[in-house]
């Protein structure tokens, strides 16, 4: 009789903590199991196991600030990066090499790119 109300406690407690879940937690969260899903259809046990802890993960320790915060770092290197490829090709520009100066603009273009994708992102 304790096993079972202790077990009905415990599952009654974990719906109102899913419920009381931050909405970018929510999305997260979401992400994760359609990630695990795909990798059961797959066969994949490895990729499995490893979404299921970061999915336990996150529901222990997400909160929308802690996402905000990440994000906003992600944003920060990106933009670093970007920064970091336009010196790169002003310096091949006023070289003059044609040969390293596509390779800096398509690296450019790239992380101007991955720039983009990371602020479209809703974490």
């Amino acid at each position: 009789m304790k096993f079972r109300f202790v077990l009905c406690l415990g599952l009654f407690s974990l719906s109102g903590f899913a419920q009381a879940a931050e909405p970018l937690c929510q999305q997260k969260e979401q992400a994760i199991q359609q990630q695990i899903d795909i990798a059961r259809q797959h066969d994949n046990q490895r990729r499995v196991t490893g979404l299921e802890r970061a999915l336990t993960e996150a529901r222990a320790g997400c909160t929308d600030a802690g996402l905000k915060a990440e994000h906003q770092e992600k944003i920060e290197k990106h933009k670093h990066e970007v920064a970091e490829r336009e010196r790169d090709l002003s310096e091949a520009r006023d070289k003059g090499d044609n040969e390293k100066i596509a390779k800096r603009e398509k690296k450019l273009a790239e992380a101007r790119e991955e720039l983009k994708q990371t602020e479209a992102a809703p974490y």
